[in-house]
């Protein structure tokens, strides 16, 4: 009888038990395709949740802007002013660089009074002109014609001349005439400011703006 020794027992046995190269590797294939499905099963899901949390909060500021400033609670003003960033950066500049297009949306997002929705698109063109050349005063009369175009209709001067703030041209001379006899401070400040602007209208070539 011939009786093989254990060493060579062990070495057959291996033989036929042991996975062959070609297994082992499809072996190692499958499972780096089951990390690779479970990870982007997990990346699929995250994104998921970030896109619904994204549009959450979208959803959530839409339904605060609708609101006007006076309806709004303490913790609606507080997540427009975390959640909306682009507000951030109009907030974070300097008041005297802020541009029309930024007060306004500004004055959207916080719910305030939209007075930059009464300058034309010329009259905003004008307006970021002055701040583009560091023009405070005149600046800030045209944000004072902006609020008077809130009334509704034609007003009454002082010296009994009526006319319609949000149908009268920004010029010289209705600034003068018109605009600056709206406004009157005791320290002058009004007058400074429509003087600016209407300096600044006369040193233009078109002092109208349509």
């Amino acid at each position: 009888m011939n009786i093989q020794g254990f060493s060579g027992i062990t070495h057959a046995y291996s033989q036929h038990v042991s996975p062959r190269p070609n297994q082992a590797t499809a072996v190692a294939e499958q499972e780096n395709q089951f990390r690779s499905s479970a990870i982007q099963v997990s990346i699929s899901e995250q994104a998921k949740a970030l896109a619904f949390a994204d549009s959450t909060v979208a959803e959530r500021l839409e339904n605060i802007k609708a609101k006007p400033a006076t309806q709004r609670s303490k913790g609606e003003f507080e997540f427009v002013h975390q959640h909306d960033t682009k507000l951030a950066e109009i907030i974070a500049k300097d008041p005297n660089s802020q541009t029309a297009q930024e007060i306004n949306y500004m004055q959207q997002a916080s719910g305030f009074v939209n007075t930059m929705a009464n300058l034309s698109p010329q009259e905003k063109k004008l307006y970021d002109e002055l701040v583009a050349n560091g023009d405070t005063e005149a600046v800030r009369a045209m944000g004072l014609i902006a609020m008077s175009r809130m009334a509704d209709g034609d007003v009454a001067l002082a010296n009994g001349v009526t006319f319609d703030p949000s149908k009268t041209e920004i010029t010289s001379s209705n600034v003068k005439r018109l605009f600056s006899q709206l406004f009157a401070n005791e320290d002058g400040a009004d007058s400074r400011s429509f003087d600016a602007l209407a300096k600044y209208l006369d040193s233009r070539q078109s002092p109208s703006l349509a």
